[in-house]
């Protein structure tokens, strides 16, 4: 084959998938977007916190100087990190036994000792 065919068939091949790929491009519908857009939901407008930690949030490093956003931030953190009323434990309380005593009285443990293990020479084990 000479060089003249061998370029004609390559012209050929570029044109046909050029042709093929701009046919499928088309031909695609349009589908809608997956992502949604990043407007503000309409909950936030019910919500004056949630407004103003998104107005905080607008401003950025400047919302660190913001006494505003200083404010907001903690009643953010207070919502959700302080409890509501505080966790006092309250002792389980036990059923008397048959003679007035608790039936669960509390257990006492014996201490765990751990014995060594005996010492091994490490001269008897080998061939001589």
């Amino acid at each position: 084959m000479d060089g003249k065919i061998l370029a004609r068939i390559g012209a050929i091949f570029f044109v046909t998938f050029a042709v093929t790929a701009t046919a499928i491009e088309l031909a695609r519908k349009d589908e809608p977007s997956i992502y949604r857009s990043i407007a503000a939901p309409a909950e936030a407008a019910a919500d004056p916190l949630k407004a103003e930690l998104r107005r905080c949030q607008r401003l950025g490093e400047a919302g660190t100087s913001d006494s505003g956003c200083l404010q907001t931030w903690a009643e953010n953190r207070d919502r959700f990190l302080a409890p509501s009323q505080p966790i006092q434990p309250q002792p389980a309380p036990q059923a008397p036994g048959p003679q007035g005593t608790p039936l669960n009285p509390p257990q006492q443990r014996e201490p765990v000792v751990e014995t060594p293990a005996p010492a091994t020479d490490s001269h008897t084990n080998e061939a001589r």
